[in-house]
């Protein structure tokens, strides 16, 4: 019992919900390797942090001796996930699609054992699919039933159009559990609708029912709004090395507890000792090292994480500015320039509004001084080193 009892704590790490324990535990016993599905539409290649919470339980269940089924949705992805969207998502082209396909398996071989995963492509279903099957798939749900959903809804609501096709997506989603005969379907807590609809579609085919597991969405360097590129509050798993490093020593000391438990393979009774440590004295700065090594390490290579490390210790312990520091030279027009353009016209956020939130949360330094006036001034005639954050820099003339 106690195997049973270590892979039940090992699958629940982290999770939001799991529907349900009672039959994931059933299915456990039999101690036979289970089928793990997770599906992916190849429409954001360019994966983060955020991307890889799934990913990283998918390489659990491989550890625990399961066979995981990486589904690339080149099929649904022509139709576009309509999931939280206010909006009919615009189809992606078959080239598209495949080019993209590429890419995520590129990134998601650096978490998962390649050898431990089957890649596999619902358009090997669903091409081979005529229309009278599609129509008899499209019979096994109601309108009523796709209204439930959340996005779905709201837009019904509001009088915003939902195109036939987007009621096609869960369905397709879930038939491809009934292909795959999944025992476990994960996904994001935002694709709960989803992946309920494998288990109604798997029981209408007499198959037992997959458990599904949903993961939490992953909180961004802010630390407030989930990661997003649109956000740029996000750690890219192409990012360089030291860039990566940067970001996640960037994150609060409260964060880097949500990090170890989302991101981290070290197990959790080594990360309560960590808790543990910093309560009799150890610097957080020095546990947040190990993390970002890890995950450096796995997305790169040890040596890049040690040189990392020795660079934002030179960086930064150090105080030293970068020699390759960028220069700007704004005009102003009234003898003097609002600091929050200057953050944003220095490339250092996208906008003004960032730019006053990143002041407000201390982030924003000039010459070494932190600002505190979301509307300062900054007389022409001046030069002076900005800084955001940790890891931003650039030397601002005003004229």
């Amino acid at each position: 019992m106690g195997g049973l009892e270590d892979a039940l704590e090992a699958i629940k790490r982290g999770t939001d919900e799991i529907l349900l324990e009672e039959g994931l535990i059933e299915k456990l016993k039999t101690n036979k390797p289970l089928i793990v599905k997770a599906g992916f539409d190849p429409t954001a290649p360019d994966l983060h942090l955020g991307h890889t919470v799934l990913i990283n339980k998918l390489r659990q269940f491989q550890d625990l001796g399961h066979k995981v089924h990486f589904l690339i949705g080149d099929f649904t992805g022509m139709i576009g996930d309509p999931t939280g969207k206010n909006v009919t998502r615009k189809p992606l082209s078959e080239e598209q699609v495949q080019e993209n396909a590429k890419t995520y398996k590129e990134q998601v071989f650096k978490i998962l054992d390649e050898e431990k995963t089957t890649v596999v492509f619902n358009s090997q279903w669903m091409g081979k699919m005529n229309a009278a099957d599609l129509i008899q798939l499209a019979s096994r749900q109601t309108v009523a039933r796709m209204l439930e959903r959340d996005d779905f809804s709201k837009r019904y609501a509001s009088g915003q159009p939902i195109a036939i096709h987007e009621f096609l997506y869960p369905l397709i989603q879930g038939y491809d559990s009934v292909m795959m005969k999944a025992d476990i379907e994960l996904g994001g807590t935002d694709q709960k609708f989803n992946l309920l609809m494998g288990r109604e579609l798997q029981k209408g085919h007499e198959q037992a029912p997959q458990i599904v597991i949903t993961m939490p969405i992953l909180e961004g360097l802010d630390g407030v709004q989930k990661m997003s590129k649109s956000l740029n509050n996000y750690i890219g798993v192409a990012d360089a090395p030291d860039d990566m490093f940067g970001k996640i020593m960037s994150i609060s000391d409260d964060l880097m507890w949500r990090y170890f438990e989302l991101l981290s393979f070290r197990p959790m009774n080594e990360i309560e000792q960590f808790k543990t440590d910093i309560k009799n004295g150890t610097n957080p700065r020095d546990i947040k090292f190990l993390l970002a090594k890890e995950i450096i390490s796995r997305f790169h290579n040890e040596d890049a994480a040690d040189k990392s490390q020795q660079n934002f210790i030179n960086q930064f312990k150090k105080g030293k500015i970068p020699d390759d520091i960028e220069e700007f030279e704004f005009q102003s027009t009234d003898g003097s320039l609002a600091i929050a353009y200057i953050i944003k016209d220095s490339g250092m956020t996208n906008g003004t509004g960032e730019a006053i939130r990143m002041i407000k949360q201390g982030a924003v330094k000039i010459d070494g001084e932190k600002v505190v006036d979301t509307k300062l001034m900054v007389a022409s005639g001046t030069t002076a080193i900005y800084q955001l954050g940790k890891r931003k820099f650039a030397k601002v003339t005003i004229l």
